[in-house]
């Protein structure tokens, strides 16, 4: 790593990881936080679904806006004004009675949660260009801050729930301490240069087959995957089947295995064909996730999270990798791709609280089911075709 010869650029390293591991404690503590939310502010489930899908659409809306506005103001202007929004939505959550407080509490979490992933996932990039495993060590600084905040907040409740507060003013300080971490990243290129259009900046893609089938598989996997991460814990709370303890160790227990599960599909995805990972990670992904929600003892409901988790790890990038080519050939391809994706992530966690709210919170983690079936139907469609394109020589 010549990088961290360069004393700017070590410390822009070690800045960009510290700020991951922060941006993994901010994205579970939505999913952690909840039930306690929801019982301290006398919230409805409708109402729970309805802000877990504002975080969503706060990190979609903030991925395109926090790219776009460096162009005026800078990378490092609009990053400190992004992320200032971390620190405030806890503070609205501490201080905020009225629902409406919360609910732009956790819309601004989402948008902080965006902003910080775009820039340091571009950061990293300009410093190792082409170095995957600097970039696969950036995301697992994620998943070790995801996996380590429901523990922290465990730790914290353990003698009393009333004092999930006090969690809320840990991650109020890891919001001002990540504001600071930015603070002092130094930026060489600072200025973003608005890119001319060029011949690939048409619609053409829409006239791609693997575009619709590569969109409709990232859709339903963000459904399932929001779903599960945002309710797990409410879920195993409200309906008893996990004892309250355990019921927060489950979200650990997940990013734990998603985070061996990244690793695994990178060492595997040398060794076997890309197609037949997805396939196998699909069938897990409907086998885990129906012994996790009809699981009778502790021992099956965690061999399901932890299977779910496994499974699910490598899903999204692997889907990903499949729209390299149409990503080069045309400039405006991810933007729809992400953009139709990530509606499964804000519209799944509503329908979940909705049908909660009706029938109760175990039929609503049951609609889950329909989702996954789905997605691995969609994968071995994906994965089909291809292997026709295979045979036909076209490089993927």
């Amino acid at each position: 790593m010549e990088f961290l010869q360069n004393s700017a650029k070590k410390k822009q390293f070690i800045c960009s990881y510290g700020v991951f591991v922060v941006n993994g404690m901010l994205a579970l503590s939505i999913g952690s936080l909840l039930p306690f939310i929801r019982d301290a502010k006398g919230l409805e489930y409708v109402f729970c679904g309805m802000i877990v899908s504002l975080h969503s659409v706060g990190n979609l809306l903030s991925s395109f806006i926090s790219g776009a506005l460096p162009i005026w103001i800078g990378r490092k202007k609009s990053i400190l004004i992004f992320n200032s929004f971390f620190a405030l939505s806890y503070l609205l959550i501490i201080l905020g009675e009225n629902p409406l407080f919360i609910a732009a509490a956790f819309f601004l979490t989402g948008v902080a949660r965006g902003a910080t992933s775009n820039f340091c996932n571009k950061a990293i990039n300009e410093l190792a260009p082409g170095k995957a495993s600097i970039m696969n060590g950036l995301h697992a600084m994620f998943a070790i801050g995801a996996f380590a905040f429901p523990l922290i907040l465990l730790a914290i409740t353990a003698s009393n729930e009333a004092n999930w507060i006090y969690a809320c003013y840990f991650m109020l300080a890891m919001g001002v301490l990540s504001w600071c971490m930015y603070y002092i990243i130094p930026l060489e290129n600072d200025k973003v240069v608005k890119q001319e259009k060029k011949d690939g900046a048409g619609f053409g893609f829409f006239k791609e087959p693997l575009f619709y089938v590569c969109t409709l598989t990232l859709f339903f996997y963000l459904c399932a995957e929001q779903g599960v991460i945002g309710w797990m814990i409410t879920y195993f709370k409200d309906t008893g089947l996990l004892p309250e303890s355990l019921s927060q160790v489950t979200a650990s227990v997940l990013w734990i295995m998603i985070l061996v599960g990244r690793l695994l599909v990178a060492w595997a995805s040398s060794k076997v064909k890309k197609e037949k990972l997805l396939v196998l990670m699909g069938v897990g992904l409907v086998g885990f996730f129906i012994l996790l929600l009809f699981g009778t003892t502790t021992k099956w409901i965690l061999l399901g999270i932890m299977g779910f988790g496994f499974s699910m790890s490598g899903i999204y990038p692997t889907t990903v990798s499949f729209t390299g080519t149409i990503i080069q050939k045309y400039s405006l391809a991810w933007s729809f791709i992400l953009t139709i994706a990530s509606t499964g992530s804000i519209l799944m966690p509503s329908i979940i609280g909705k049908i909660a709210e009706t029938s109760g919170i175990y039929y609503g983690m049951q609609s889950v089911v329909f989702v996954v079936i789905i997605d691995m139907i969609c994968i071995l469609g994906l994965a089909g075709y291809v292997t026709y394109l295979r045979k036909k020589n076209v490089d993927l």
